[in-house]
Order: structure tokens, then C-alpha cells, then sequence
């Protein structure tokens, strides 16, 4: 009973002693940067402008971060992930978080060292083909040769769908969507296989885009997000609770231009989100007022959407499933409360 005793005693001695362990909201805080994977060219989501300064809706994301947990939106370090390094970036703390238009999935979230955190762009998996193929409907495509790359879920999901439909095809795996478009092209693919939205920039970006469509066609489900290193939960939130606060900040009117005069003249629930009221910034480890500088720094959710993929960019995607809940969409702020 003395040694059970004893070895308890020397055990709590043991814990008592050695000091906490710094996470990954003390270490970026500790750095003065945050460090961000990117796509290397989406247009909309990541493209570097005739400057060289990175621009798009993902890119964005993380500005808003680094200005809720550092004040300011340009401390940021981007780097260029591939779809087969960028998951590997995250557990190795090559970089903070992922936001490279990456889909959540059961297998990714489980055994890939990483976790999701809430859905930033809702998409689904199309194809685009030349117009002289002179096809109208993915079940047109029997036989043909389909340009996609490993590892991702586009992958899988093109063989699920041949499969279900008692199709053929013949798959030419291509390590990027540049390398896509090339191949492509090049005629030595019929077709390519992607996010709607990455397929659409890949027209935007061709000469001829009239002599290429996107078919009709949606085989997928294609929930996009940040990620963030397992295990890491309260950075996790702040990860979450940030694009929530974009998202949120839409719903409720609150924009990049009035974000100071709402936080003394807004609601209760207005003032929460921007901090003027209650401790949520203190919950998460961050200012009182890190919501207010996130929305500052970029605009709302509807404010990022349409400057670089709705009405006002050459994109011009509509809302569809990322517009808000009340309004037909799927975007859903959980309560700031």
C-alpha cells in the first residue's frame, strides 16, 4: 500500500513539474505568422496577381485568420501545396492550415492526421469536354480517355460513376490541373474531370473557352474547407469559428464598411459577433475583438464571394448551394452565442 502510495506521490511530483505544452494558437502567436497552404493556381480561389501578391477566396480565408488571432491580415506565409503533399503538410507543421479547395471526407478526417473544419465552398465534381466531341451528357462518355490526378477524390469518383454506369473509360493520371489542361489539349485526353469550379477557371483560362463546356452533369457531393493538424482542438475552433464569423457576419448585414459602427449599434446578437459583448473571443484565446478584425480585414462571406467568384469577377459563378440557409443555400453560421 506504502509503494502504490509512493508511486502516486512521485507521479503527481512528476506532472506538477513539468510545464504545459504550447499549441498551435500559442505557436502561431509565438511566430507573429501564420503559415498557409495554398492551391498554386485556381483561379478565384489562389492566383497570384502582376505583382506577385496572392489573391482568391481560399487566400482570403486565411488573411481573415491571421487578422483574428495576430490583428493583421498580412502576416501570412503562403505556400504552394500539391494534391499529394498538402494533407502531409499539415502533420509534418509545414504549414497551420490547408485552405486549397480540399473535399471533406470520412477517410481524410480519420486516418490521415489531420481534421476537417467547417464547409468554406459547397461544389461538385463535373467534367469538361471540347464541343466538337459533340457530346451533351456524362453518359456520353463511354469509352473515352479522362484526364484526373492521384490521390484525390476526383479519382474515385470518376471510377465510381463508370462503374455504376456500366461504362468504360481509360484514365490518364496527370499530377495538376496546369498539367491537365496541357494534356488536354494536347489531345491526349478527351475530357477533363474536376470540381465544377476548378473547371470553370480552366475554360476561363483557355483562348478558345467557346470551344470547350462544361456538361450538365454533377456526379459528386464536394464539401471544400479548411483543414487543420489533429489533435490541435482549440486551434480547430478558431480555424471554424473564424469562417463562421464570415459567414455569420453576411447574415446579419454586417460588412467590411460598417463593421465598427454595428459593434455600438447592432443587436445583441450583432455585438457578440463582433465583440462588444460577451467572452466568446476569450473562449477561443483570442482578442475580444478578433471577429470585428477578420470582417475588417476582407469582408463578409457575400462580400468574398462576389469579388472573386460571383457578379463581379470573370467567373461569374451564381450563389446555388453557398448562398445562405434563408435564402435556398447551405451556409449555416452556428450561433454566436
Amino acid at each position: 500500500m506504502f509503494a502504490k502510495r509512493l508511486s502516486a506521490a512521485v507521479a503527481a511530483s512528476i506532472c506538477f513539474a513539468m510545464p504545459a505544452m504550447a499549441d498551435k494558437l500559442d505557436e502561431i502567436k509565438d511566430r507573429g505568422v501564420l503559415k498557409c497552404g495554398i492551391h498554386p493556381g485556381k483561379a478565384g480561389f489562389a492566383t497570384p496577381d502582376a505583382e506577385g501578391t496572392w489573391q482568391g477566396f481560399d487566400v482570403d480565408y486565411c488573411r481573415a485568420l491571421a487578422a483574428a488571432v495576430l490583428g493583421d491580415a498580412t502576416k501570412v506565409e503562403f505556400s504552394t501545396m500539391s494534391s499529394k503533399n498538402r494533407l502531409t503538410a499539415l502533420v509534418t507543421d509545414e504549414i497551420d492550415v490547408l485552405s486549397r479547395t480540399t473535399t471533406f471526407t470520412a477517410t481524410r478526417d480519420m486516418r490521415n492526421g489531420v481534421d476537417v473544419t467547417t464547409p468554406w465552398f459547397y461544389d461538385g465534381q463535373g467534367f469538361l469536354v471540347k464541343k466538337a466531341l459533340g457530346v451533351s451528357s456524362a453518359a456520353d462518355l463511354s469509352g473515352a480517355t479522362v484526364c484526373t490526378y492521384p490521390g484525390t477524390t476526383s479519382e474515385r469518383n470518376v471510377n465510381d460513376f463508370f462503374e455504376t454506369n456500366g461504362m468504360t473509360y481509360k484514365a490518364l493520371i496527370i499530377e495538376g490541373s496546369a498539367e491537365a489542361k496541357t494534356a488536354y489539349l494536347a489531345g491526349r485526353c478527351d475530357v477533363i474531370t474536376n470540381d465544377r469550379s476548378a473547371l470553370a477557371a480552366t475554360r476561363l483560362g483557355m483562348s478558345d473557352a467557346d470551344a470547350h463546356i462544361l456538361l450538365p452533369d454533377v456526379i459528386s457531393k464536394e464539401p471544400l474547407g479548411p483543414y487543420v493538424k489533429a489533435g490541435e482542438g482549440r486551434w480547430r475552433d478558431v480555424a471554424a469559428w473564424t469562417a463562421m464569423a464570415l459567414i455569420a457576419a453576411e447574415e446579419m448585414g454586417v460588412t467590411k464598411a460598417n463593421a465598427a459602427s454595428m459593434a455600438e449599434t447592432g443587436g445583441p446578437g450583432i455585438k457578440r459577433l463582433l465583440g462588444s459583448e460577451g467572452s466568446i473571443g476569450e473562449g477561443l484565446g483570442l482578442e475580444t475583438g478578433w471577429a470585428r478584425a477578420a470582417i475588417e480585414a476582407v469582408g463578409n462571406y457575400g462580400e468574398l464571394f462576389d469579388h472573386h467568384l460571383g457578379a463581379n469577377s470573370p467567373l461569374a459563378f451564381e450563389r446555388g448551394l453557398n448562398a445562405q440557409w434563408n435564402e435556398g443555400g447551405l451556409l449555416y453560421a452556428y450561433p454566436f452565442r
